[in-house]
């Protein structure tokens, strides 16, 4: 009710208001003001009375003699847009199109801001509005024919500003209107007026986005028909429009142009070559657009366009650099003053060639970017001449020089991860060995620069250093004097803004990571003095950022693994006075407060001993911050630095009173908090164990309980991690809690998601308990608790416990056994004893197999004969877990006494081919457990053994042996991997596939001394991708998809001859496809598909890691096939689809047009009617699946401007499911960031 009435009086007052035309225009303003501020406001609904008003107020308002208040009314028009229906829009639209060809130049302008500020509002096509469309239907005609009219040139302007802005956001909707805009466009181009030419070209490039091929086609051809040949005659600004104009299209829509790159290039290139700076520029920067959107068209011209640029970016006839070198020599105090001077001397209004400079620098840096596979041309033909031109003296040309040089080093940056730590692909290391080569050219170029007045030519030599010393790391170690004056007279510079200080402090910050600490140590009297000096700087983001270099700076120079090389004495005064001055400070922005929280922790840490009387103050202070909850998470990390500290600093001053405050974080809810005191309290009781007062540990212990549970593992893990330290330093304490911790323990080891880490220390704790003098708890009332569940469930027959409950306790039986030897033999007797009983129950049964393969040896030959009996006795039991224990722990027990238990079951595979399966799983335990060295007497009888099975006709026994194969194989590559290659080559089918199959297990994610002799080999593997039977080729593309997964460098120089063979098999071939008569029903059955889903698995992993060295352009070809395959290809193609348009833009926005067309199919696909249900949820997962690239495809800017895209959008919007399920797509796609990848191997 409320609402009513407020919308009543206000509106309607506020209209009153605005309709006294008498009133002052004073009172006019203050009403439009009021209507402002209502129609912002959410909540305001107008009726269609108030809408009418308001709508025909705000129009006589355009009209209105005080400026201001018009002002004021067309920004009125941008929220009444959203607030009133339709019709009224469509008003709003007719009197401002009127107002245009109004013949007073106020109105026009006025009547043109109102255009924008209306279009700027509508709602795109994407909401499925069709507002927008309308409005613009309603005005392209009136737009036209004010932009054919020749009279007025200012309407002419402005009607091309509108349609400009509207082509860009509104191109597809206007789709009818295309080819008219087209004819009315192009003869503006060889308008008299410049404005007016250049807005056309504007306008021309947001169309050219947005046609039909047809029509773009047409345009294409018009501009190539118009440029004349280089000798004939034309007027300069004619040719300039026309390559501005390609320039465009080139940024807007340069995907689309490469059909016509051949003809127009050589063109442009001639071009460049008349006398007319304009000229190049723009023909530059067409270069640059056609570069980046079409770089394989553009191969053929790289050379040409690479020598233009290099031409034209030293292109400077006004200026004599030679002058500068000589000055070089005799540089004098006044060396800055003159060079200014001298600056002044030359500088010309009438000069742009430093636009051509600029442009050369901006399409190099695109050439670099758009072809990283020319990297090593670029190190040796490029980066010299960038390096030259360092000295520009034109501050925007030299930031896209840096820029340029920038983009080569982050080119040349070897691949992240674990595989820079095996051996590198070779042509990255040579691309490195250049780059060390330029070093010391970089430097000297920079010397100057560094020193420079302007403070943005500093600013660009501290990110381009930075991204040197990322790619290589301790390469500026031996230039550290020039980078130091550098950095030192940056850090002293006060005239100019706050940024380029903060910029010299993230670089000197960067440099103490990738630098050696050897190199700083001479200048430190020169650099700690203004690092300090911006430690008490009053801008608190350069007090927060220099406190992270004077923390790194302590953290650099004295480190904690290896001796002190330099005497801190000098200077650990200044470094802890400038710290607790910040420390004590309470007036501080919370960056600062936490940073020097930090920094203190680092001094005390690592000069803790040398800090003297500041050592108390400092402890207290942090204290002081551990008790307020703003600083406390930053105090707690601050502490756990100082108690890790091999300087075994005492905290005694301190710790009664810390322990409780640590006691009662745990309780709380921020979970980094509780993380951060758990890791605290496991590091005071590692350092200070003995010597934490008694009572305040107890504090601590007692909040311990409620964190050992299945909500969060990860806490659990610190806080089983921290009982255990602190069971070994205070074992007293324990008494009381060890009751309640057991029980939540044991809880814990029933969970079947145990994490390893968790285990691991829920044994070092029972270890811990059982280990003290005396023991804290009993080992046999420890086993009785841990196997209690077992023989509850056996008594009460409940429901089971998961198969990884009975590991998880096994492994804390084994546990405790190694912790207490003098018991080892009982317990393993009493085990042996429990699964040869009757009357165990299965699950005790397991639990005693289990527990007997992590407890390993059974002490003396009696028992062991006893084993083997019980073993092979429950290899035959009706349980299948007991089967599985009883083998698993036959290949373990036999790990650790080979001599005796390796023939054994080598003899029982003989005699028992029906247990073959199992003995086969010990084997392959026994064969992961044992020594490499032990097992080399048995290779040969195993070597027969397993290759006598690999005709076998299971296809589980045969995945087994190919296991097993794998392993034996890494027990002496040398002299097994040669012989393996033989029976790959060799033997029958089902051979070389468990052959093929067993290859794979040789591959693992840790670099392996197998490695390089496999690289030799993994060629002649990959050759069984033209073997004729089917599961062989299946096999090697499995074999093939780990080594891209887990180790890329084995294949990435053998992709060339590889992946022919692996695109042939994503073929269909129909000589595969068969039909099957199944009753009355025929049914058709493709016994190539899980060949071809194989091979689409592997091109979804070599997008994850080899895409440097794929042709992606031919990638794509068949990825275009696999949308059109079976349902689970078509899964795999439309992951696989939307990671290549966030991987690589350009080639996907090429062809976007022919991969629209299988997603519409798929997202209209009808089932029908009378399926099961499962073939109704397979489509719905399709169609999800194909929205979800449509969706990635959007990311692509371009892609929503494509006729084709924009019709499958109205296609989606138009039907009720589509639109919700797309909708529901696009809010994930927003919450959540793509994954990155996806597991496939």
């Amino acid at each position: 009710m409320g609402r009513v009435r407020l919308r009543g009086r206000k509106g309607s007052g506020t209209v009153a208001e605005l309709g006294s035309g008498e009133s002052a225009s004073t009172s006019r303003f203050m009403a439009t003001s009021d209507l402002m501020s209502e129609l912002q406001k959410d909540s305001i609904q107008l009726d269609e009375d108030s809408e009418r008003k308001v709508v025909k107020m705000l129009l006589r308002l355009l009209e209105d003699k005080n400026g201001e208040v018009q002002n004021l009314a067309v920004k009125c028009l941008g929220p009444l847009v959203g607030k009133v229906k339709e019709y009224q829009v469509e008003t709003i639209v007719d009197a401002l199109c009127a107002n245009m060809r109004s013949d007073k130049e106020q109105l026009r302008d006025i009547a043109g801001i109102g255009l924008k500020t209306v279009l700027s509002e509508l709602p795109t096509a994407a909401t499925g509005s069709s507002l927008a469309s309308n409005v613009c239907r309603k005005i392209t005609g009136q737009l036209t024919s004010a932009i054919a009219q020749q009279e007025d040139v200012a309407v002419q302007l402005e009607a091309l500003d509108i349609l400009s802005d509207m082509l860009s956001r509104l191109g597809a909707p206007l789709g009818a209107f295309h080819a008219s805009l087209l004819h009315c466009l192009l003869p503006q181009l060889s308008s008299p007026r410049l404005a007016v030419r250049k807005r056309a070209v504007g306008a021309l490039g947001h169309l050219a986005a947005a046609c039909s091929t047809d029509l773009f086609v047409e345009l294409a051809d018009h501009l190539l028909d118009r440029l004349p040949g280089p000798r004939a005659p034309a007027s300069p600004a004619a040719i300039r429009t026309l390559i501005q104009c390609l320039g465009s299209i080139g940024r807007q829509a340069g995907h689309r142009l490469g059909a016509h790159l051949d003809r127009l290039v050589p063109l442009v290139e001639e071009f460049c070559n008349l006398d007319d700076d304009e000229l190049r520029e723009s023909c530059l920067q067409a270069f640059e657009a056609f570069l980046r959107k079409c770089p394989k068209e553009m191969a053929p011209h790289v050379p040409n366009v690479t020598s233009l640029c290099l031409q034209y970016i030293k292109h400077d006839p006004n200026y004599n650099y030679d002058s500068d070198e000589d000055e070089e020599q005799m540089e004098t105090e006044d060396s800055e003053f003159s060079e200014q001077e001298s600056e002044e001397e030359y500088s010309d209004d009438d000069d742009v060639s430093w636009k051509v400079r600029r442009a050369a620098a901006k399409c190099l840096a695109a050439l670099i970017d758009s072809r990283p596979d020319l990297l090593p041309d670029f190190h040796c033909a490029l980066a010299p001449a960038l390096i030259h031109r360092f000295k520009e003296r034109e501050e925007n040309v030299k930031a896209d020089v840096f820029g340029a040089y920038i983009v080569l080093l982050r080119q040349t940056r070897p691949p992240k991860g674990w595989m820079e730590v095996m051996e590198e692909p070779t042509q990255t290391s040579s691309n490195l060995q250049m780059l060390r080569g330029q070093v010391p050219l970089v430097m000297k170029a920079l010397q100057r620069q560094l020193k420079d007045w302007s403070a943005r030519a500093r600013q660009g030599c501290f990110s381009l250093l930075t991204e040197l010393a990322g790619v290589l790391p301790g390469s500026l170690a031996e230039h550290m004097p020039v980078l130091v004056a550098g950095i030192v007279f940056s850090l002293a510079d006060r005239s100019s803004s706050s940024t380029i200080r903060m910029d010299a402090l993230a670089f000197l910050q960067g440099l103490l990571g990738t630098e050696p600490a050897e190199a700083f140590q001479p200048h430190l009297p020169t650099l700690l003095p203004p690092v300090l000096a911006c430690v008490a700087d009053p801008f608190y983001k350069i007090a927060a950022e220099a406190l992270l270099v004077l923390q790194e700076l302590v953290r650099a120079l004295w480190p904690l693994d290896g001796p002190r090389k330099l005497d801190p004495e000098p200077y650990v005064g200044e470094m802890s006075a400038a710290t607790l001055a910040r420390l004590r400070a309470t007036d501080l922005d919370q960056e600062v407060k936490e940073r020097a929280i930090s920094c203190m922790g680092h001094l005390v840490g690592h000069l803790g001993d040398r800090l003297g009387d500041d050592l108390e103050p400092s402890l207290l202070l942090l204290l002081d911050r551990l008790r307020n909850e703003i600083t406390r998470l930053s105090a707690v990390k601050a502490l756990t630095l100082v108690a890790v500290s091999p300087l075994k600093i005492s905290l005694q001053p301190i710790l009664a009173e810390a322990l409780p405050i640590l006691a009662s974080f745990l309780r709380k809810n921020q979970r980094a908090l509780r993380l951060a005191t758990l890791a605290a309290l496991a590091a005071l009781a590692q350092s200070q164990g003995p010597g934490l007062p008694p009572p305040a540990v107890r504090a601590v212990l007692a909040e311990l309980p409620a964190l050992v549970s299945e909500s969060d593992m990860h806490v659990a893990q610190l806080a089983v991690d921290f009982l255990a330290t602190i069971t070994r330093a205070q074992p007293a304490s324990m008494a009381e809690v060890s009751g309640p911790v057991l029980a939540e323990l044991l809880r814990l080891l029933r969970s079947p998601l145990l994490p390893a880490g968790v285990l691991m220390a829920t044994e070092g704790f029972l270890q811990a308990l059982v280990g003290t003098r005396p023991p804290c708890v009993d080992y046999a009332k420890l086993i009785g608790l841990l196997t209690a569940p077992v023989y509850e469930q056996a008594a009460d027959g409940g429901p089971g416990l998961h198969k990884q409950v009975f590991h998880s306790l096994a492994r804390c039986v084994a546990a405790l056994a190694a912790a207490c030897p003098q018991e080892a033999a009982g317990t393993a007797n009493r085990l042996v004893g429990e699964a040869r009983s009757p009357s165990s129950s299965p699950g005790v049964k397991v639990l005693a197999f289990l527990s007997l393969a992590e407890v390993g040896q059974v002490a003396g030959p009696g028992p062991q004969r006893e084993l083997k009996a019980v073993l092979l006795e429950a290899l035959g039991s009706p349980s299948e877990d007991v089967r599985a224990a009883a083998s698993y722990a036959l290949g373990r027990v036999g790990a650790g006494n080979l001599p005796d238990f390796l023939p054994f079951l080598l003899g029982q595979m003989e005699a028992e081919p029906r247990r073959q399966y199992l003995l086969l799983h010990s084997l392959r335990e026994a064969l992961g457990a044992a020594q490499p060295d032990s097992l080399k007497p048995y290779a040969e009888d195993i070597w027969a053994l397993l290759f006598q099975r690999c005709e076998g006709a299971e296809e589980g026994t045969r995945g087994v042996v190919a296991e097993c194969i794998g392993k034996l194989v890494l027990v002496n590559p040398p002299f097994l991997l040669p012989r393996f290659r033989k029976q790959l080559a060799a033997g029958q089918p089902h051979t070389r596939c468990t052959a093929i199959t067993a290859a794979k297990y040789l591959i693992s994610d840790q670099p392996h001394p197998i490695d390089p002799l496999l690289k030799t080999f993994i060629g002649e593997f990959m050759e069984s991708l033209q073997d004729p039977d089917l599961n062989v080729r299946r096999a090697t593309l499995a074999f093939f998809n780990s080594a891209v997964h887990n180790k890329p460098s084995l294949v990435r120089d053998l992709l060339d001859d590889i992946l022919p063979f692996l695109y042939q098999e994503t073929k269909i071939r129909r000589d595969l496809i068969r039909e099957v008569e199944m009753g009355p029903f025929k049914h058709t059955v493709d016994d190539g598909l899980d060949v071809r889903k194989a091979a689409f698995e592997c091109m979804y992993s070599l997008l994850e890691s080899c895409l440097g060295q794929l042709d992606v352009c031919e990638f794509l070809n068949h990825v275009e096939d696999g949308l059109k395959d079976h349902y689970d290809i078509r899964m795999l193609t439309f992951i696989m689809l939307a990671r290549l348009a966030t991987l690589c833009p350009v080639p996907v926005l090429q062809r976007v047009d022919r991969l629209i067309e299988p997603l519409r199919a798929t997202c209209t696909a009808k089932v029908k009617a009378g399926s099961v249900k499962q073939e109704f949820e397979k489509q719905d997962e399709l169609k999800r699946s194909a929205m979800r690239a449509v969706a990635a495809l959007l990311t692509i800017p371009e892609v929503g401007k494509s006729p084709i895209m924009a019709d499958f959008l109205s296609q989606i919007r138009s039907n009720p499911e589509l639109a919700a399920l797309f909708e529901s797509i696009q809010k994930d796609s927003v919450s959540a960031p793509s994954t990155d990848s996806m597991e496939l191997s």
